[in-house]
C-alpha cells in the first residue's frame, strides 16, 4: 500500500524522526505517564528505572550539545534518587510494626 492509498487518519499518527529525537519522546512519555500513575501503580517502578535508563542514553548521545548532555546527566541523577527514595518508601511501608500480629503457624 503506497502513502497515497493509506487512509489520512492513519498517516497522522505516524512520525519519523532520528533516534535521538525519538528516544526523548519516548522519555517525555514515561515521565508523563509517571507523573498520572498513582502512587500504588505495580507499573511506577519500571517507568522510572526506564526513565534513568533513557536519560543515561541521552547524556551520552553525540548528536546532543554539551550543555544539554549535561543537563540530562543531571536529571538522571534526580530520578535516580526519586528511584531510591521510592523503594524506600516501598519497603519502609511493608516492614511489620510492633502493632501488628504475628501469622499465626496453624489455622482451626
Amino acid at each position: 500500500m503506497t502513502t497515497a492509498e493509506r487512509p489520512t487518519d492513519a498517516a497522522d499518527e505516524e512520525y519519523t524522526m532520528p533516534c535521538v529525537e525519538a528516544l526523548f519522546a519516548g522519555t517525555l512519555a514515561l515521565m508523563t505517564g509517571y507523573a498520572q500513575s498513582a502512587r500504588d501503580c505495580a507499573h511506577r517502578p519500571f517507568m522510572a528505572r526506564k526513565l534513568v535508563s533513557n536519560l543515561e542514553f541521552l547524556a551520552a548521545h553525540p548528536q546532543l550539545s554539551p550543555a544539554m548532555r549535561t543537563m540530562l546527566a543531571n536529571l538522571r541523577t534526580r530520578w535516580a534518587l526519586e528511584m531510591e527514595h521510592e523503594a524506600e518508601a516501598a519497603s519502609a511501608a511493608s516492614r511489620p510494626t510492633p502493632l501488628w500480629h504475628p501469622v499465626p503457624a496453624r489455622v482451626q
